[in-house]
């Protein structure tokens, strides 16, 4: 029982990384825009958080949690967006192959992040020496009523603000999407922009907001990433990376839904720490079950395409660059 809660808690942890990823990455998909960039995205999120309260506590005795906060949140949601809109410049106003454009981004954005939190490293005196203490802290604490709560349900749902945050946005943007006539109009730029344009929506304004909106929201993932499961503290492990790859799979898994996105975030969360809760597991069998979340996204993908059904395809006008003269 013990370890099936520890399993679960890992679950929801991962799984809400994956889930800002796949929401906002959802967002960008719905406009057209195909953004393989997300893992370099939530790594800029994760870095620049870190390096803007790093100097803030370094500079400060008596460091304000709210303020923490903010300004980590601000810095990684800004830098992301900024992602987002190279992104977008490349993509939409120079029409560059979106392809390979997010994955020059991830591995650009990967690079930066692993050299600035390599000198933040050293700034601190070494490896896993960054003091951000009072942010992390603050980001990792659980809602007040959780202590109240029978102990499983208190292991359960003692999370920090972030995680109940990325269900509050999917849900969000799900409802954005679908119910407002902005979102209608969004779903009509990624189906088909030249009849979109005809109709007087400004496609290319749609294209640029949704992918620096949805890249800020991917943005995010990084930052809870950072300060809740290194606890404030930079690594090059590569678990963004990791994480980032997962969340562009959930869009996939998800049917582009960002409600759906929910539950399968989480069960990419549980499955990628699968392997570490069974018992006597060699190291060959170790690396089959890692595979598991990949496997189970090319599972749902071979069943959509045999069941081909509309509202679980892709935006007609999916990585496909809009050129107004062809209209």
């Amino acid at each position: 029982m013990t370890q099936l809660i520890a399993l679960l808690q890992a679950g929801i942890m991962f799984g809400t990384v994956i889930l800002y990823g796949s929401t906002g990455e959802t967002l960008a998909e719905k406009s057209g825009n195909l953004n393989l960039g997300v893992p370099g995205i939530m790594y800029l999120g994760g870095i620049v958080g870190l390096m803007g309260v790093f100097f803030y506590e370094m500079n400060n005795p008596e460091p304000n949690k709210l303020v923490c906060i903010l300004i980590a949140m601000a810095s990684a949601f800004l830098a992301a967006t900024l992602g987002g809109l190279i992104f977008s410049v490349l993509t939409i106003t120079l029409r560059t192959n979106q392809i390979v454009t997010g994955l020059a981004l991830t591995i650009f954005a990967g690079g930066f992040a692993n050299f600035f939190g390599g000198s933040l490293n050293r700034l601190a005196g070494g490896v896993g020496q960054i003091s951000v203490a009072t942010t992390s802290s603050a980001f990792r604490a659980s809602l007040p009523f959780a202590q109240d709560l029978p102990p499983v349900l208190g292991m359960l749902l003692g999370f920090g603000f972030m995680v109940y945050l990325a269900v509050a946005v999917a849900l969000f943007v799900d409802w954005f999407i679908n119910r407002t006539s902005i979102g209608l109009n969004l779903r009509a730029v990624g189906e088909n922009p030249g009849t979109a344009d005809a109709a007087g929506i400004k496609v290319i304004l749609y294209k640029y907001l949704a992918t620096c909106i949805g890249a800020g929201i991917s943005g995010l993932g990084g930052l809870f990433y950072v300060m809740d499961y290194t606890k404030g503290t930079w690594d090059s492990d590569g678990g963004i990376e990791r994480l980032g790859w997962l969340a562009v799979a959930l869009v996939i898994f998800s049917g582009w839904k960002p409600k759906k996105g929910i539950w399968g975030a989480y069960l990419f969360g549980m499955l990628f720490w699968l392997f570490f809760y069974i018992p006597d597991l060699t190291r060959r069998s170790m690396e089959l079950f890692k595979m598991l979340p990949y496997l189970v996204t090319i599972i749902v993908l071979v069943v959509v395409s045999m069941r081909r059904r509309r509202e679980n395809e892709p935006p007609a006008g999916l990585g496909i660059p809009y050129f107004r003269e062809e209209r």
